[in-house]
């Protein structure tokens, strides 16, 4: 059983959360205190996905809830399901980013990121058995049986996270150390510099952060000589032009170059202060991949020929060099009120027009400076700014190349030879 752990952040992102809890909870048939009254074994047979069963028969989400400011966490407790979360996963600040990105980013955001860390690894540590020293401590084989996909087995019985720790400024590695499971980690997989960067991107890849990048990659090597069967690589860093995300580009250019046949697995920390919608005509661009999910039960080669037969009927707004680029999926067990439903999810090219809206409107606000010091005021360098219109300039071209590429043949026509 694969196991998720659930991170929600932000006035929105906990907003969203918690109606997700509330939807999932009602269609395993858990109570808002965790009790399941269920009626089919079915809503059992995979609830540990999402929840950890503690006593008293009662499911407890696998989930951390983050902000920086208390008001959000009060809506969540006061909710219908507020009191099914473990109150210890609750991680918040006190003065709240004022829909500030520096401040979530750079300062309080920053301040914050550890002790996310700390419970995360608490809820991983705790899934598996292990205590802050490593040694196992659960009750069940199944906790040992799928241990090596993070942890190695180390003397004395301990199991050590199969992870390497890396940042410029030794500070953030010394709070680590100091947190509950910090002995958890090997010493020598701590990769510090002597002072930070000052957040500064070019710094993380170029200079100071292209040496512990070297580092980083000799310990990468160690740990995956040691592993029996290395199906890839899991890296979590950082987005927005800071010291973290020119050190996390630089790493994950080289361990493309390294591992050219492994997973490479990436988690990009971008907190966003709202979700919008945005309005795209699908009709002005071309699809280059689709997804549809199924609910309820329904006839899996019915529901294969109907795509299939969408896919052929709408031919020209599928890009042709990306073959097979419809997926389906299905789930046996409708929502709850519904026999049946279906979601899609796509990548269309016709997303560039919105960028490009985007970046006009960006790239006024930037010349005049409009709210910059907002930012800068919490540690952001003006040149950020300009970096990330570059990037969006560029994501709008690439999607042009791709809707305007064909597909290449590999047959060459050769001449037919006739015998006089």
């Amino acid at each position: 059983m694969r196991e998720i752990v659930h991170i929600q952040a932000g006035q929105c992102g906990n907003q969203i959360g918690a109606k997700f809890w509330e939807v999932i909870s009602d269609e395993h048939g858990i109570d808002p205190t965790g009790i399941y009254h269920g009626d089919s074994n079915l809503q059992l047979e995979r609830v540990n996905v999402y929840y950890n069963e503690a006593s008293g028969e009662k499911y407890v989400p696998r989930a951390i809830l983050v902000d920086l400011e208390p008001g959000t966490m009060d809506s969540v407790r006061s909710g219908p399901f507020g009191n099914i979360f473990r109150p210890d996963n609750f991680v918040f600040g006190q003065s709240g980013a004022g829909n500030n990105w520096a401040k979530g980013h750079y300062t309080e955001g920053a301040e914050l990121v550890d002790s996310v860390l700390d419970v995360f690894w608490e809820l991983i540590s705790d899934e598996h058995g292990l205590n802050a020293d490593g040694i196992f401590t659960g009750e069940s084989e199944l906790q040992l049986q799928r241990m090596n996909v993070y942890f190695v087995e180390g003397p004395g019985q301990r199991f050590v996270p199969r992870a390497i720790l890396v940042d410029l400024d030794p500070g953030s590695l010394d709070d680590v150390l100091s947190g509950p499971f910090g002995r958890l980690f090997k010493p020598e997989n701590f990769v510090a510099g002597r002072a930070g960067a000052a957040n500064n991107w070019a710094k993380g890849y170029y200079t100071e952060g292209a040496d512990l990048a070297d580092l980083a990659l000799d310990l990468i090597r160690v740990e995956a000589e040691c592993c029996d069967l290395m199906q890839g690589i899991q890296i979590v860093h950082s987005l927005g032009g800071g010291t973290g995300a020119g050190m996390g580009a630089l790493l994950m250019c080289k361990l493309k170059e390294e591992y050219p046949d492994r997973i490479l697995k990436a988690y990009s920390v971008m907190p966003s202060s709202e979700i919008m919608f945005v309005y795209c005509d699908p009709k002005m661009g071309k699809f280059l991949t689709l997804a549809a999910i199924f609910r309820g039960r329904m006839s899996t080669k019915r529901v294969d020929e109907q795509m299939f037969n969408i896919r052929n009927k709408n031919s020209s707004y599928f890009v042709e060099w990306i073959p097979n680029n419809v997926q389906t999926a299905m789930c046996d067990i409708g929502p709850r009120g519904l026999s049946m439903s279906a979601s899609m999810i796509s990548n269309t090219t016709a997303i560039h027009e919105p960028f490009k809206r985007l970046e006009q409107v960006f790239g006024g606000m930037l010349t005049k400076k409009a709210y910059l010091h907002w930012y800068t005021g919490e540690g952001m360098d003006e040149s950020e700014f300009t970096d990330s219109r570059g990037a969006m300039q560029d994501l709008v071209s690439e999607y042009q190349r791709q809707q305007e590429a064909v597909a290449e043949s590999s047959f060459v026509e050769e001449p037919l030879e006739y015998e006089e």
